[in-house]
């Protein structure tokens, strides 16, 4: 049976979700200037009072992404400043992080299941793991959760997305 590599277990994966992200900012846009108001007002959107806002979980869904390539590849994330405050700002955001992990070879990252990954923590010493358990068990789920709850909140605020648009089926 074949294996896969690392690289087509992450970076596709991420593209795809990233690009459906970018589908969804503009339906919510739509959905707004269909009812009169800006679409920024969905950015402090949040489900529940002790969860982070809208834009956070498009924030922390491309920190993850472009953290897990970086770290896969042996190199540093690449930093981003945590300052919009707009939709524009936002899809710029999205495909800046498309760019880099679009710009990160196959190369680098297939062959990492054993390379050691260093997840520095706030406020606890920094998590260990190899490449693989880092990929399967930190990275995916983490994007996933904020992916998730960014398409969650856009559909409680009535914006018509559907299983598809999750999919990123067309």
């Amino acid at each position: 049976m074949p294996s896969i590599s690392m690289h087509s277990a992450s970076v596709p994966l991420f593209q795809k979700q990233l690009g459906a992200m970018l589908a969804w900012l503009d339906k919510a846009e739509a959905h707004a200037q269909a009812r009169g108001f800006s679409p920024d007002n969905y950015l402090q959107l949040r489900l529940a009072p002790d969860m982070l806002p809208f834009v956070s979980q498009i924030r922390i869904a491309g920190d993850t992404a472009k953290g897990c390539v970086a770290r896969l590849a042996g190199e540093e994330p690449p930093k981003f400043d945590d300052d919009e405050t707009t939709f524009a700002q936002l899809r710029g955001r999205i495909q800046k992080t498309l760019d880099y992990i679009g710009s990160v070879p196959a190369a680098a990252i297939d062959g990492s299941e054993s390379r050691e990954i260093v997840l520095p923590m706030r406020h606890r010493d920094p998590l260990r793991f190899t490449g693989e358990v880092y990929l399967r068990h930190w990275a995916l789920p983490n994007f996933y959760f904020h992916v998730t709850t960014a398409y969650a909140l856009l559909r409680h605020a009535g914006v018509a997305l559907g299983k598809g648009d999750y999919l990123a089926m067309g």
